[in-house]
């Protein structure tokens, strides 16, 4: 089985142990990764990974072409196993240059948080930035969370009615500790899933029924590095208990097909 981790973080060396921390405190639960480059190499070589899609998230304007620049470098420096999506945010005063800038960089897609970057995933200047995106880019969005409303299913079933052309990949099975939610409004539409920091707290037998009810060809493998280690992460997909046609989409040919890969 060949692997492509659609869903890693990775932060600068000297940022990444207060991220950890802040993490770990934020969602109460305990993170095994280092959170940067070489750690990730590291636990994808254990796991058998290919190549891991990776983000760094910009939560104020100021952070978004540092972090770009941050990622093309990780990127261009890896020797091909890093795919890293850029970040935006709705307060930088020209996300479409940035946009510009993030495909001349040959950057792959575009990362939002909308819980840490304090935006809502319907509000009117993410609108504006998903209508400069359009159909070019695939877009990751952080989903769901119980203690929040910035990223509720919801609100992405809105974005997807107005802009059916955006290649939407929505994390954490379409919407952390909100799957009841993702049933109703999500399964089955033109939008993929990602498997990343779902199994800890949504049962195997549920993740199977809704991977089944939207499709497997809409479902890519993520482990959320550094919150869960990537060979942990295939154990959890594997406790679906699928075919093994479908975890080779799950694990693989999804992703190369939504990035553009050659085999």
């Amino acid at each position: 089985m060949r692997y492509i981790d659609i869903h890693t973080h990775v932060f600068p060396e000297k940022i990444a142990g207060k991220a950890i921390e802040f993490l770990e405190d934020y969602y109460h639960h305990q993170w095994p990764g280092a959170g940067n480059r070489d750690d990730l190499l590291k636990a994808m070589d254990a796991a058998g990974v290919e190549k891991s899609v990776i983000f760094s998230c910009a939560t104020k304007a100021e952070q978004v072409m540092p972090a770009n620049d941050f990622l093309e470098k990780l990127q261009n420096e890896s020797g091909g196993r890093f795919i890293a999506f850029g970040t935006l945010h709705p307060d930088f005063p020209d996300c479409e240059s940035e946009l510009e800038r993030i495909k001349q960089m040959g950057l792959k897609g575009v990362k939002f948080h909308p819980d840490f970057q304090k935006i809502y995933l319907d509000e009117p200047k993410m609108l504006r930035i998903y209508g400069i995106i359009g159909s070019e880019l695939p877009v990751v969005l952080h989903m769901g969370d119980r203690r929040t409303d910035f990223s509720s299913p919801w609100r992405l079933a809105r974005v997807l009615d107005m802009y059916p052309e955006l290649k939407v990949v929505a994390a954490h099975f379409g919407g952390y500790s909100e799957w009841d939610e993702v049933k109703k409004l999500l399964v089955g539409r033109k939008v993929w899933f990602d498997t990343s920091s779902t199994f800890w707290e949504l049962p195997a037998e549920t993740a199977r029924e809704i991977a089944l009810a939207h499709g497997t060809d809409k479902l890519l493998f993520g482990s959320d590095y550094p919150a869960s280690l990537p060979g942990a992460a295939i154990d959890d997909v594997r406790s679906m208990d699928l075919s093994e046609s479908d975890y080779e989409k799950i694990f693989f040919r999804n992703a190369v097909e939504l990035l553009g890969l050659e085999q």
